[in-house]
């Protein structure tokens, strides 16, 4: 996937998007590798989107790392961390895996599904 497409859209426009989507598949047109995701409200989408999230998505962006590297580089106790990455994971931005960590059992690690996301807020 080369993106994700963050917005804030209303449900016209929701439908609008969709309307478009199933045009260019009638058509047999090639679609954009990205996926997206609408908000109805900005306020609630960087609500959901913090700038601790959007820290933490950037860290593993950059490549994947462990909960414990992110706990560390982001100087946020492990809940927390745990906590974020679970919403972003249900919210499909990123996901995780279960790797083996010698001697000390399993580790989950996070990584992006994109390599890059793209958020547009549209006040109005």
């Amino acid at each position: 996937m080369s993106k994700v497409v963050i917005r804030t859209d209303d449900l016209d426009g929701f439908f609008s998007h969709a309307k478009e989507a199933a045009r260019r598949a009638d058509q047999t047109l090639p679609f954009e590798e990205q996926v997206t995701l609408s908000f109805e409200d900005p306020q609630r989408m960087f609500t959901v989107l913090s700038d601790t999230r959007r820290q933490l998505m950037r860290e593993v962006m950059r490549e994947p790392r462990t909960i414990k590297e992110l706990t560390s580089r982001l100087h946020r106790n492990r809940s927390a961390v745990t906590k974020d990455v679970g919403m972003l994971e249900k919210m499909g931005l990123i996901v995780s895996s279960r790797q083996s960590n010698p001697g000390h059992g399993f580790q989950k690690v996070v990584q992006t599904i994109a390599p890059k996301f793209e958020m547009v807020a549209t006040l109005g």
